[in-house]
């Protein structure tokens, strides 16, 4: 599983270190590299067993509305395999570093069946939003379902 927070840069080739704590679950995930793929003005990164699965539940679905057909186009239509170099980097295509906005600093946390890699102007806006709703009490309510 993936938990907690770095903070890293992207080199001039596009390349970020995946942190080390991650890569065991990497490897264990079936390869030595991640799927990537946007959403949410991010880059979510899956292992291949993990990315798999996304693509079994998607293939499993009978009907397919307008909206889960613009979905698969965007989601898995961007989606790419990224392999780890020897020093722990991958390579993250420009439409994604685009996408994110990915240009210098980035915060990559883990959301334990993935990660996601974001711009650190990005993270800071997402942070702010997600502290100013945990101040809602349906919010609240929703976390209190879980134990927490």
């Amino acid at each position: 599983m993936f938990k907690s927070i770095s903070y890293h840069t992207v080199d001039k080739k596009g390349r970020v270190v995946v942190p080390s704590r991650f890569r065991g679950t990497i490897s264990e995930g079936g390869g030595n590299g991640v799927v990537i793929t946007g959403m949410d003005a991010c880059l979510y990164a899956y292992t291949f067993e993990g990315w798999n699965k996304i693509e079994e539940k998607i293939l499993s679905q009978a009907q397919s509305s307008n909206s889960m057909r613009r979905f698969k186009r965007l989601f898995i239509g961007s989606a790419c395999e990224c392999l780890c170099d020897k020093q722990g980097r991958v390579l993250i295509p420009h439409a994604l570093r685009v996408y994110a906005m990915l240009e210098k600093d980035v915060v990559i946390t883990g959301v334990l069946n993935h990660f996601e890699i974001w711009s650190k102007a990005g993270w800071d806006k997402e942070y702010s939003l997600m502290d100013k709703e945990l101040e809602d009490e349906n919010v609240q309510n929703e976390i209190a379902k879980i134990g927490l």
